[in-house]
């Protein structure tokens, strides 16, 4: 199989041998492609190189002959987002989440136009956590397994007064007692209602999403955890509100 001209987003490039990388990248209609790219890391290829950067949005020529494709050509279609600190971090963990739920050579229109959105929110810098949970939201969907955030497993509007576990599965399960330490791991019904109607909640509802999403998103990885997890150690100070800077 060919691609010409294949409009694609990087997800990720190493090394491979002495002069080549091995690239993955989010399609539209193809889904994850693995790339190998040769000869990249010489002298004359700095253009091409800067073009398979993680996040970089490029067309792409290449030659399916297995697993990974043989790539001929690529070039850039914009520049990518330039992030630092822990907008750089949130970046990583998109990609991350990508790389492992997305499946290859599975169209993923809606999941690259999720990603094209978030790439886009990174860049303009709007609020950390609520991008990241609108694209784990929206990634969930995306592959199929999307949960109605507004509604209980019974089909009942979620209660902003309540607070819920979030059934891999099922969605929303109100909690009726709280057991120690059971409440970090719910997140509040108003939190749930705004990240349904697609609507910035407070910062402590705001926070209350991250966990019951992480256990939802661990489901589907299998229960294996992401590197960004543990490399953050805590991811939540995403979400969390941030202390006044010190002077």
């Amino acid at each position: 199989m060919r691609y010409a001209a294949e409009p694609a987003f990087v997800l990720h490039a190493r090394p491979w041998r002495e002069t080549s990388l091995l690239v993955e990248v989010l399609s539209a209609d193809h889904g994850r492609i693995g790339l190998v790219a040769r000869g990249v890391l010489g002298p004359r290829k700095h253009l091409l190189r800067a073009a398979l950067q993680p996040l970089q949005s490029i067309r792409f020529d290449a030659l399916q002959k297995g697993e990974l494709a043989q790539l001929t050509a690529a070039e850039a279609v914009d520049a990518a987002p330039l992030l630092q600190g822990d907008a750089a971090m949130g970046a990583f963990y998109v990609n991350e989440l990508c790389l492992r739920l997305a499946p290859r050579h599975v169209p993923q229109p809606e999941l690259h136009a999720a990603y094209a959105q978030v790439r886009e929110r990174l860049r303009a810098g709007e609020p950390l956590a609520w991008t990241l949970r609108r694209f784990e939201r929206d990634l969930l969907e995306a592959l199929g397994v999307g949960l109605a955030f507004g509604l209980e497993a019974d089909g009942v509007a979620v209660d902003p007064a309540a607070r819920y576990r979030l059934d891999p599965e099922e969605g929303p399960r109100r909690l009726y007692s709280e057991r120690t330490g059971e409440r970090r791991d719910t997140a509040t019904g108003r939190a749930l209602r705004a990240l349904a109607a697609d609507v910035l909640p407070d910062a402590e509802d705001l926070a209350s999403l991250r966990l019951p999403l992480r256990g939802v998103l661990l489901h589907h990885l299998g229960g294996r955890g992401l590197k960004s997890w543990e490399m953050l150690g805590e991811l939540g100070r995403l979400g969390a509100p941030r202390p006044p800077a010190a002077a």
